[in-house]
C-alpha cells in the first residue's frame, strides 16, 4: 500500500531542486539573448545557429554527456586548464548544473523565440519612433508581452532537469551524498533491488513534473485566451430602413387616398 513505502531520501530531492532551478535560470538567460539576437532573422547562418541551439533536444543525452567530457573533462579543451586553476568540474554537482543547462538550453530557446516572435512588431516600431532605444524597447514593450510565453517554457524546462539522467550520470557520476539526483536514485534503488523505495522515488518525481506541466499548460492557455468566455446577449438586428421614394404603400388605408387623389387628378 501506498502508506507502507518508506520515505524517500532528502538529499536527492534538494539536489534535483537545486540543479534543476540554477539550471533553468542560468539556460533562460542565455536562451533569452539568443532568441532576441535570432528573432525574425531568415539568414542562411541564423538557420544554421537555430539548428544548433535545438540540436541539444534530439541527440542522446550520453552523446551530449560525452562533448560536455571533451570540453570541461581534465583532458578536455578548457578542462585542462580548469584542473590548473583548482577548479574540477567533473564528479561534481556543478557538473550536473552544466550538464542539465546543456540539456534544457533548447526548451526555453524555443518557446523564447516563438513568444518574442508573437509580439505585433507596429509596438516596437511605434516606441521607436518615440525615440525608444532597442534595449528599452526589448524591456519594455517586447518582454512584458512575450513574458507568458517564455514562463512556459521556463517550467517545461525546469520539469525537465529535475528528470536529467543521461549527461548527468557522465559529467557528475552517481555519487549518494555528492551528485546523486532524483533520477540516479532511482536507478541505483532499481538495481539493489528496493522496489518499495523506487517507487516511493517514482511517484514523489511524477507529482513534482506533473504539477510543473499543469501549471505551464495554465500559463499557455491564458497566453492564448483559451480562458472562459462569456456568453454575449443576441440582439435582435435593426430594421431596415427603406427610402419613400422606393417604400411602397404600406396598408390598403393609405393606397385608398393616393388612388383618390389620382382620380380627381
Amino acid at each position: 500500500m501506498l502508506w507502507d513505502l518508506p520515505a524517500p531520501p532528502l538529499f536527492p530531492i534538494v539536489l534535483s531542486l537545486k540543479v534543476a532551478g540554477l539550471a533553468t535560470a542560468v539556460a533562460l538567460v542565455a536562451g533569452l539573448a539568443v532568441a532576441r539576437w535570432q528573432m525574425r532573422r531568415q539568414s542562411f547562418f541564423s538557420k544554421v545557429m537555430d539548428a544548433l541551439c535545438t540540436l541539444p533536444m534530439i541527440l542522446p543525452p550520453t552523446v551530449l554527456g560525452y562533448y560536455l567530457i571533451l570540453l570541461i573533462g581534465r583532458r578536455g579543451v578548457f578542462g585542462k586548464w580548469l584542473h590548473e586553476s583548482g577548479i574540477d568540474i567533473i564528479f561534481t554537482w556543478q557538473g550536473a548544473v552544466i550538464a542539465s543547462t546543456v540539456v534544457v538550453f533548447p526548451l526555453i530557446y524555443k518557446s523564447a523565440r516563438a513568444a518574442l516572435e508573437s509580439v505585433d512588431p507596429r509596438y516596437e516600431d511605434a516606441a521607436r519612433t518615440l525615440g525608444a532605444s532597442e534595449a528599452k524597447v526589448f524591456f519594455v514593450i517586447t518582454l512584458p508581452l512575450a513574458w507568458r510565453g517564455i514562463m512556459a517554457g521556463s517550467m517545461l524546462a525546469f520539469a525537465r532537469g529535475m528528470g536529467e539522467f543521461g549527461a548527468t550520470l557522465m559529467v557528475a557520476g552517481n555519487i549518494p551524498g555528492k551528485t546523486q539526483t532524483l533520477a540516479l536514485a532511482i536507478y541505483d534503488a532499481f538495481q539493489a533491488g528496493d522496489d518499495p523505495l523506487a517507487i516511493s522515488l517514482v511517484l514523489l518525481t511524477s507529482a513534482i513534473c506533473l504539477s510543473i506541466l499543469v501549471a505551464a499548460d495554465s500559463f499557455l492557455s491564458a497566453r492564448m485566451g483559451k480562458g472562459p468566455r462569456r456568453k454575449r446577449k443576441k440582439t435582435a438586428p435593426p430594421a431596415p430602413s427603406a427610402s419613400p421614394a422606393l417604400a411602397g404603400p404600406a396598408s390598403p388605408a393609405d393606397a385608398a387616398p393616393a388612388a383618390g387623389q389620382g382620380g380627381q387628378a
